[in-house]
């Protein structure tokens, strides 16, 4: 598995320049990486997207998977930008049709996600995009479902790792020889 910097200093201090911390959000104790300025700024949502789709050429994905929802807003455009198809990866109950659900233990409780069943063919190599990763549990859900549906993992890549939370160890069995590529890492 990868675990060399993936981006360059000067795009990770243009990605960090526009990532706002909001004290106590979503509750007391929790500093939220809010990614909503960099978004907003062209110049450097268009140097995340074009890392993000170079990531998609360097790994020889055929197919990049977005998490719900913010891996949705950097997934699609990296796709389109490399040239490759988008598939969304969502909550359970909201993609019509057949789908393949994979359920994961949160702090109190589980959730579940799902991906359409014709989503991918098993000649695919499939990148997973998201913001952020954090415990691992969604990430480690969406590799399952990548291989369920036949596909071949290409890796992972974030917008940013939250190193203090343990989840690129959570993958390493998930991932096997796949790289973990965090633009950022906090």
């Amino acid at each position: 598995m990868t675990t060399t910097p993936t981006a360059s200093a000067e795009l990770r201090e243009l990605l960090l320049a526009h990532i706002r911390d909001v004290p106590d959000y979503p509750e007391p104790g929790v500093m939220f990486k809010d990614i909503t300025p960099l978004l907003a700024d062209a110049a450097a949502f268009g140097a995340l997207v074009e890392a993000l789709a170079r990531l998609c050429t360097q790994h020889g994905a055929t197919k990049v998977v977005g998490l719900e929802a913010r891996g949705f807003i950097l997934a699609a455009p990296a796709a389109a930008r490399a040239g490759l198809g988008f598939v969304p990866v969502r909550k359970a109950g909201k993609l019509p049709g057949d789908t393949h659900g994979q359920a994961y233990q949160l702090e109190y409780g589980t959730a579940e996600i799902e991906v359409h069943t014709d989503a991918f063919d098993p000649e695919d190599r499939v990148l997973v995009i998201d913001d952020v990763l954090a415990t691992g549990g969604t990430a480690e859900a969406s590799l399952e479902l990548i291989r369920r549906s036949g596909a071949r993992l290409a890796g992972l890549a974030v917008l940013m790792e939250l190193t203090f939370l343990g989840g690129r160890e959570r993958l390493l069995p998930a991932l096997g020889d796949a790289p973990l590529d965090a633009l950022v890492t906090i």
